[in-house]
C-alpha cells in the first residue's frame, strides 16, 4: 500500500534546471493548492542560485544532499536522459516517489533497473507522457477501447519537426548516444508511446535511421515498419530536418469500421473522423482540436 498525502500539500523537489524544467515550475505554480516546490537541485552553481533566488527554496548541487536534508514526497527529474536511471534509483532507495522526464532511459536494461528499484522500494515511478491527456488523443483512445474501429488494419505516424544545429550545440549532451538518444528516442518519444498505448503490444520492428544533416552522434531522421501482436501493420516517419519549422505530428488509424487522422503540429487537430456507427461524443470532434 502506498502512503497517501492528506491535509497538506505534496512536497516536490526538482532536479535539473534546464530547458524542460520551465514546464515543471509552471505546473507546480498552477497546482499550488495541492503541491509546493520544496527544493531544487542543479549542478551548475550560477543556474542554481538564479532559481533559488526566483523560487525562494533551498538549493543543492548534489541529489544525495537534497534527499537527506529535505522531507520530500516526490522528485521531478529534468536532467539529460542518460542520467535518469541512476537518479531515479537513488530517489527510490531514499523512499521518495519519482517523476522523470522522457525518455525514461537511453537503454532498455536501465529502464528495467528503474522499475525494479521502485518496485522494491514501494514507491511510484511516473514517466512524463502528457500527450496522452490531449483532448484529441483522449477521444481517439476512447474510440479504440470501445472497439469502434473493429479490426485495426494499418497505423501511420509522422513526426516532421526541426531541430537546427544551434539546438544541439546549446548543450554538450544533446545529440549524444550516452545522454540524449536520437530523434526516435527523444523528440519523437511521445509518438513512439502512442504505438503501444493506442494499438497494443508490438510484435516486431524494422527500422532505418540516418544522420543526414546535423553534426551529432545520433540519428536526425528515420523510418520504421511495425507489426503488432494483434496483426495490425504500420509505419512511422521521423525527421528533425523539416524546413523551416515544425510541420506535422500526426497519427492515422485505418480499421474495419473506422478511419481517423489526428494531425496538426503535435496531434492537436482531428482532421478526419469517420466510423460506421455514431456516438454522442462525435459532436465534440471540432471542440477537441
Amino acid at each position: 500500500m502506498f502512503k497517501v498525502v492528506r491535509d497538506r500539500k505534496i512536497r516536490i523537489g526538482l532536479v535539473g534546471c534546464g530547458r524542460i524544467s520551465r514546464n515543471h515550475f509552471r505546473a507546480i505554480e498552477h497546482h499550488t493548492d495541492n503541491m509546493e516546490l520544496a527544493a531544487i537541485c542543479e549542478i551548475d552553481p550560477e543556474r542554481l542560485q538564479e532559481h533559488v533566488d526566483r523560487y525562494k527554496v533551498p538549493g543543492y548541487q548534489r541529489l544525495e544532499d537534497m534527499l537527506t536534508s529535505e522531507s520530500l514526497d516526490l522528485v521531478a527529474i529534468c536532467t539529460p536522459s542518460g542520467l535518469h536511471p541512476e537518479q531515479v534509483i537513488e530517489c527510490a532507495q531514499a523512499g521518495v516517489h519519482v517523476m522523470t522526464e522522457k525518455p525514461m532511459a537511453t537503454r532498455w536494461w536501465d529502464g528495467l533497473r528503474m522499475v525494479r528499484a521502485c518496485d522494491e522500494a514501494r514507491v511510484r515511478l511516473f514517466v512524463v507522457k502528457q500527450n496522452r491527456s490531449n483532448p484529441t488523443l483522449q477521444m481517439l483512445k476512447r474510440a479504440v477501447e470501445e472497439g469502434r474501429f473493429g479490426r485495426i488494419y494499418m497505423v501511420h505516424i509522422n513526426v516532421f519537426w526541426t531541430r537546427p544545429q544551434e539546438y544541439y550545440d546549446s548543450a554538450k549532451w544533446r545529440g549524444t548516444w550516452e545522454l540524449d538518444g536520437g530523434a526516435f528516442m527523444n523528440q519523437a518519444s511521445h509518438y513512439v508511446d502512442l504505438l503501444d498505448w493506442l494499438i497494443g503490444p508490438v510484435a516486431s520492428v524494422h527500422a532505418m535511421t540516418g544522420t543526414l544533416a546535423r553534426n551529432i552522434e545520433v540519428e536526425d531522421t528515420g523510418v520504421m515498419n511495425i507489426r503488432w501482436r494483434n496483426g495490425a501493420l504500420g509505419s512511422m516517419a521521423v525527421t528533425m530536418l523539416t524546413y523551416p519549422k515544425n510541420f506535422e505530428g500526426s497519427i492515422t488509424i485505418i480499421g474495419e469500421r473506422g478511419t481517423v487522422r489526428v494531425g496538426g503540429v503535435a496531434v492537436n487537430e482531428i482532421q478526419h473522423w469517420e466510423f460506421a456507427d455514431e456516438r454522442e461524443y462525435d459532436a465534440q470532434v471540432r471542440d477537441a482540436s
